[in-house]
This record gives structure tokens, sequence and C-alpha cells, in this order.
């Protein structure tokens, strides 16, 4: 009977539709776990397509390149290293699977179907997967393995089973995107099924940016004391091996390495940049161009973007009008020499000029408004679009989620770009991210005057965002509740922390600005609720509960 156990986290990034790819950064995973002893290498959930697939896995070339892969990475098992536990699409009579896979002794010696397909929020799985039947638990050197798959985890009814029929050892594969405090989350989620079982856990996750999802890694080790015995750090890949042993009580494992978690800034600072950077680097863009106002958003934007990616890949640029403040426009060149990035400045007063001509006869006498300062919004997103167009240069547009809510943006002006980096982002946390951004530095890398002055889209004189909106800090609280906890109207207007008529104001602008969140550009999900794929409202509709 075996008493003791070498087994490998393998917390990796891959890249969706790159099977060759994917199936390299295991099989360099598992040479390093040969290295250190390991009789089982464990990646994470649908490592091998990579996760999430969405509608590619529907396609049959798509399903037979994963099944090649994976039976070329089960040949290799013949050699007498570390056996595979991997997670790959698995078609069985015409259904797909989400599974898990066991490759040992040169075959594929056991699969796992994957049985709670999550469908909700950003997941999707049921339109693509078929659900597996509850799972028993896999044979392995003698030990009985109770292999989940990532969801199976977040529902008690898979490890009951896994626990009925005699599991040993729970082992979890994972795809679990980030979120605020999702660390948290998960750790308690593992304690309950735990408790439940009295069972040991290996929890793998993935690291990475896949879109608008940010996946933080953090893959962990729990005994049956509930006690943290390992963990990988968060937002870079690791094999971390861990040695575990029988005893009277059952399995337990050695203490090993055990990273901590980013405190609650710091882990959102680090999702924007490992999420830009891979969004950057598995799209082959050369590099970002940003336009600089000189305000908090720009300015954070700028800063993400140069330390994720360095600054000989960022461009900003400066577009002054001749509603634009000296202090503005001293701000982005300040920001632009502290963050040591290309930066040019090319005025939009010709064009606008240009604009306000040709349309004179069209406007007629009718007094200034929103569509002068729309205008020049536009103005600046065709400059911009030319650069990308002529540099290849990916435009990351600069609208935080308070803006996005109550659409107090520029639809084809300042919302045009190839990803909104900080669109899920509130404005207060905007400021506090930009004061831990100088924190880390250790300089006011964004200048102390942006931090201070007040907001202003400067499309008009004098003009403030407060001139529009109520202050950021009720504005946020209030899109909290109605988009994040999905409160009712009633519930928030008797809140004593708010007037009706503001309450009634912000909702009117979250419902009426649903078009132009459809057209937006994707941004990375940070918050437990984002909008885009997370949150699906129809924009022609007449609810107002």
């Amino acid at each position: 009977m075996t008493d003791q156990l070498t087994i490998a986290l393998a917390q990796l990034n891959p890249t969706v539709g790159d099977i060759a790819g994917n199936a390299a950064l295991v099989r360099a995973a598992r040479a390093r776990a040969a290295g250190l002893g390991a009789d089982l290498l464990v990646a994470s959930e649908l490592v091998i397509p990579g996760y999430p697939p969405e509608d590619l896995v529907l396609r049959q070339s798509f399903q037979e390149a994963a099944a090649r892969a994976v039976d070329a990475l089960a040949a290799e098992t013949a050699d007498g290293g570390p056996a595979l536990l991997v997670g790959s699409l698995w078609v069985d009579h015409g259904r797909i699977y989400n599974a898990a896979l066991l490759l040992d002794g040169g075959r594929i010696a056991a699969v796992r179907l994957k049985h709670e397909l999550p469908n909700y929020g950003v997941f999707d799985e049921k339109r693509v997967f078929a659900a597996g039947p509850l799972p028993g638990p896999v044979n392995f050197r003698d030990v009985r393995l109770g292999i989940m798959v990532c969801e199976d985890m977040w529902q008690p009814d898979v490890t009951e089973c896994l626990e009925e029929s005699g599991a040993e050892l729970l082992v979890v594969l994972n795809g679990s995107p980030y979120a605020l405090d999702k660390w948290d989350e998960r750790l308690n989620l593992a304690v309950a099924r735990i408790g439940e079982s009295g069972l040991p856990l290996i929890y793998v996750n993935q690291v990475g940016g896949q879109d608008e999802l940010v996946f933080d890694g953090g893959s962990f080790v729990l005994d049956a004391g509930r006690r943290l015995r390992a963990r990988c750090p968060d937002w870079a890949g690791s094999v971390l091996a861990t040695v575990w042993r029988r005893g009277e009580q059952g399995w337990s494992c050695d203490r090993a390495a055990c990273a901590a978690p980013q405190e609650r800034l710091a882990s959102i600072y680090s999702a924007m940049m490992l999420g830009l950077r891979d969004y950057v680097g598995k799209n082959r863009f050369p590099g970002v161009l940003i336009g600089l106002s000189g305000g908090i958003d720009s300015a954070l934007t700028a800063a993400i973007a140069q330390r994720a990616l360095g600054a000989d890949n960022v461009l900003g640029v400066a577009m002054p009008s001749r509603y634009s403040s000296e202090h503005s426009a001293r701000d982005a060149t300040e920001l632009a020499h502290n963050l040591g990035i290309a930066f040019q400045t090319i005025s939009i007063d010709e064009p606008f000029s240009a604009f306000l001509r040709a349309l004179a006869p069209a406007f007629g006498d009718r007094a200034p408004d929103v569509a002068e300062e729309n205008i020049q919004a536009r103005s600046r997103a065709v400059i911009l679009m030319a650069l990308s167009n002529k540099l290849g240069h990916l435009l990351l547009t600069t609208g935080n989620k308070s803006e996005l809510a109550v659409g107090y943006c520029t639809l084809y002006g300042d919302m045009s770009g190839g990803l909104a980096l900080i669109s899920d982002v509130p404005k207060t946390m905007v400021y506090e991210l930009a004061r831990e951004v100088n924190r880390q530095a250790g300089a006011a890398v964004i200048p102390e005057s942006t931090l201070t002055k007040p907001p202003s889209a400067e499309l008009r004189p004098d003009q403030t965002d407060q001139d529009s909106l109520p202050p950021y800090d009720v504005l946020d609280r209030i899109v909290e509740l109605y988009v994040v906890e999905r409160l009712g109207a009633d519930e928030i207007r008797a809140m004593p922390d708010f007037d009706r008529a503001t309450v009634d104001h912000v909702l009117r602008l979250v419902r009426q600005s649903e078009y132009k969140r459809r057209q937006a550009a994707p941004g990375l999900k940070v918050t437990t609720k984002a909008f885009g794929t997370g949150r699906r409202m129809p924009i022609a509709q007449r609810w107002r509960g």
C-alpha cells in the first residue's frame, strides 16, 4: 500500500485555442515536477483547450485537436515520470463534456466529468457542455482520489458522493476568475467541503487574462483539519510540489511554501496589469496608446499600462481644445515624463472648428449644447483611432465604472477603443488605486494636482462632473446597491443616506444608458458584478421596479 505521495500543483497560464502551446505548458510543468520527485502533476480546468473556450468547443476540428493533444500527453506518461491530471474536452456519443483526465502509464487511465455546470454571471457552460453524472473516486497508486472540476466544489453534492464512495483526498481542477475578495470565498467553500467530508483538499487554479476575465492563481492545499499547508503565489505561473503521507487518520500534507494573498488594492492593481498584459500579448498588439487628458482616469490607465507593458510600449496623446485648462496640459505632460512613455500633443481645435462650420447650416440658430461637447470627444476618437490604425497599437479607453453606469461618456467618442481597462473600477476606487500606484512607486508618478483637482470633462467653460452628477461617493454607493446588490428603487429611496430625487436621477441614467454599454469596449472584470457578459439587460424595456 502506498504510504507517501508527492503531488505537484501546476498553476499555468493557457491561451484559448492554442492547444499545442497549452500542451507544451503542461509538458514543461511535468518536466519540472519530475525534477521535484512528483508522482502526479495536477493542472487546471480545461487547460488543454484554454478556459473559457466558449463556442469553440462546438467545432469538431477543435474537439479533435484537443483529443490529439491529450493522446500525445498520455503516451508520454509511459516513461515512468509523473502522471498527469489535466482538464480538457471529452466527447461521448455526440455530447461534449468539461472533463478531468488522468493520464498514466501511457494511456488515459480515468475520466471524470464536471457535474455542476455554472450558468450565472460570466459563466454560460450549459450552452456548450453536458453535465456529467455524480462521480466516484479514481484509484491512483492505491489512493482513492475524489476528483472535482471547479463548480463541483461550490455545491455540496459532489463532495458528499465522493466521500460516501470512499474517496481519501479531494482534488479540484479550477478556472476560477478573480474578483475582489474572491480568495476568501474560495477558502470558505473549501473549508465547508472539508468540514462535510473530513477529507483534505487540493485546489489548483489557472492564472492569466482571457478577454475580460483575469485568473489570479492562488492554488492551495488544506489538510483535514482545515489548515493551510501550501499556497502558490497570485498572478504568476508556478509548479509547487506537496508531500503527502498516510497515517491512522488518513492523508496529511507536509507544510510547503505558502505565499500570502495580496491586499485589496494591490490585488486589483495586479489584476489589471496581468489582464492588460495578456490581452495585448495574446492578441499580438505591438503596444497601446492612451488619450491623456490630465485627469485621474487617463492617468491611472497610463500608469497601469506602463507598469504592465513597459514604457517603450505605451504612447500617450494629449488633445487639447479651446476649453482645456493649462493645469490639465501640465498634468498630462508631467505624467508622461514621470512614466517615461512616448508623448505627443495634437490639438483638436482645427477639426472641431471644421465640424462646426460644416454643421452650422443644419444646426441653425439652436444654442450650443451636448452636441458640440460630443463633437470634441469624437474628434479626439478619430485622432486616436487613426494613430491606432497607423501604428497597430491597441487603443485603451479610460472611462470608469461610475461613468459607464450613468452614461457620462460619449458613444464613438471617449468610449472608442479596444479595451476598457478601468471600466469595472468605480470613481472612488480610481482615486484609491492612483494613490496605490504612487505608494508602490515610492514617488508621485501620478501628479498630486491630478489627485486633488475637481474632475471635469472640459468640454465647456468651467465644467465639472458634479454639474451633471451627484458626488461620486453618493453615486458609487447607489450604483453598487442597484447594479451589484440588485436592490429595488423603493429599497434604496428608503435609506437615510440618499434623497429621493438623487436616487431617481441616478437610476434613470443607469436604465437609459444601456444602449451605450451594449456598444462599449470589453473591460476587465475586477469586482463581483461588471458591466458586460456578467450583467445582461434589455435595451428596449419599460420595467422601473
